[in-house]
């Protein structure tokens, strides 16, 4: 996959925005083959494309061709909210204003919906008032509590779901922004208009997940007898969410995905299961042809070892179970004819944040999405995988030689791993901040403390941290393989960028 920035202005700019959300408006209506996304921003537009479907000289071309019409006025929405903020007091010390200022200013504004992204349904709302404006936390928090209102810099926001974040809460409020179940999850659009009114009352309630498996499959295929650490059934990702904040989703590790999936004959992002750190226990409810592929699990079926990279036969009524193989955190495990799974903007992977979606727990039945004959004992090689993890890197969109040079020094150790991204620890690498825009698949983010996260495939799809590298596309699948504590190394690709950034006219 590869990206396009097109600056369509400079800075906090209305006008800019306004194209940017009409070209994302009319690219999407008939999207061409290769196009993943297309993520509007403040004066940005970021595309997200298959260069082997959509070269870049052909997506210019027909970027060209559009003659969109910009957006008409959107509604106004008063948001009710309860100033009980975490920073609340920290905000008026830094401001120098007394706590009835700092909220008399954040409701006075009539606040423009510039983009939603980051999670599902957050609207990135802008301009704050001057007196109010300050920088983000040195270093995000791991976890802002639902509906929490808050602000960075010229920008406010409301978050829709507990998350990890880095602006300063203000306080909560007391509508949902965005839930799975309503016909419309989404409260606000871009281009509305928001005004904030101070008021009591309680604190709504999380959305409830959204379960995409159904209660009743036509042909059922596997019952979870325990579920692992956390098991997933996910097809290829959901484009064209990132606009709403979706996740991409999908596997973390494609190339073992598509690989389970061509060893039992199905279509590369045919809906399976992905396995991570310690598997589940599966009893086949009818006879199967499965495979397994990916790294760190091997299956046993009736005592005997079912490494990755070869399709077996499963008969009825015995139960697979994993155990450690070698260095690794996930495998997938694909069966002939794909898995039944329902959709939700098109795709049936979860997204954990966005509550759609869940990992299986115990008594869950899985059906065949169709059946399709396959033979057992096809086998493919994988290639090896050993640590510590060496990973080629390109310039970001915020590339410096300061910042790149310090990852290049390394050596890194891995602080957190998940399917948001990883935290990694080391060298202190030069970082920054500044207005949110689009955030690029392995994008190398670095927050003003230093410490380096590599951006996956459930990350938010906006953020305002610096982005001075990117990990190599090829090397990006060995990223959903990595473990807390192992080390990693990065060294210079030596190819071109596949980000470019271009200022449309």
């Amino acid at each position: 996959m590869e990206g396009l920035y097109l600056r369509l202005g400079e800075g906090l700019s209305e006008a800019a925005n306004r194209r940017a959300l009409a070209l994302a408006e009319a690219l999407l209506k008939d999207p061409p083959p290769g196009l993943w996304d297309a993520v509007p921003a403040y004066a940005t537009l970021f595309l997200a494309y298959d260069p082997r479907l959509l070269p870049r000289a052909r997506l210019l071309h027909l970027l060209r061709r559009l003659a969109p019409s910009l957006e008409a006025e959107g509604r106004v929405v008063e948001i009710p909210v309860r100033y009980d903020g975490e920073d609340l007091e920290e905000v008026a010390r830094l401001t120098g204003l007394s706590l009835e200022e700092v909220k008399r200013r954040h409701q006075a504004p009539l606040y423009r919906v510039y983009a939603l992204g980051f999670t599902p349904g957050f609207p990135f709302l802008a301009p704050v008032d001057e007196a109010l404006r300050l920088p983000r936390r040195p270093h995000p928090r791991p976890r802002v509590p639902a509906h929490s209102v808050a602000l960075a810099g010229v920008q406010t926001g409301i978050y829709p779901l507990p998350s990890p974040g880095g602006w300063r809460l203000l306080g909560t409020a007391l509508v949902p922004v965005y839930d799975p179940h309503r016909a419309s999850p989404f409260l606000l659009r871009p281009g509305d208009r928001v005004r904030f009114r101070e008021a009591e009352g309680p604190t709504p309630p999380e959305p409830l997940p959204l379960d995409l498996l159904p209660p009743s499959p036509r042909l059922p295929a596997l019952r979870v007898e325990e579920p692992g650490l956390l098991d997933l059934l996910l097809d290829g990702g959901r484009p064209f969410g990132g606009r709403f904040g979706l996740a991409l989703s999908g596997p973390l590790d494609p190339r073992s995905a598509a690989l389970a999936n061509r060893l039992v004959g199905n279509p590369p992002f045919a809906p399976l299961l992905e396995i991570a750190y310690k598997g589940p226990a599966l009893t086949a409810l009818r006879p199967l042809v499965a495979a397994l592929s990916g790294y760190g699990l091997e299956g046993v079926l009736e005592g005997e070892a079912i490494p990755p990279g070869v399709s077996f036969f499963w008969p009825p009524g015995k139960t697979l179970r994993f155990r450690p193989r070698g260095p690794g955190a996930r495998v997938y495990l694909a069966v002939a004819g794909g898995l039944e799974a329902g959709r939700f903007f098109g795709s049936a992977s979860p997204d954990l944040r966005g509550r759609t979606g869940r990992p299986l727990k115990a008594g869950d039945v899985l059906g065949l999405e169709a059946e399709r004959p396959a033979r057992p004992g096809r086998s493919f090689p994988q290639e090896p995988l050993t640590s510590p993890f060496r990973l080629r890197l390109l310039p970001g969109p915020q590339y410096t030689r300061e910042a790149f040079s310090a990852l290049l020094s390394g050596p890194f150790r891995v602080e957190r791993a998940d399917r948001m991204g990883v935290e990694l620890s080391g060298p202190p690498v030069p970082g920054g901040e500044g207005l949110s825009e689009p955030t690029p698949l392995g994008g190398v983010q670095v927050p003003p403390s230093g410490r380096p996260l590599v951006l996956l495939r459930d990350k938010g799809s906006l953020g305002g941290y610096a982005k001075p590298a990117l990990v190599d596309p090829k090397d990006l699948w060995r990223l959903g393989q990595v473990w807390p504590g192992v080390g990693m190394q990065f060294l210079p690709s030596g190819l071109s960028s596949p980000i470019a950034v271009l200022t449309w006219e």
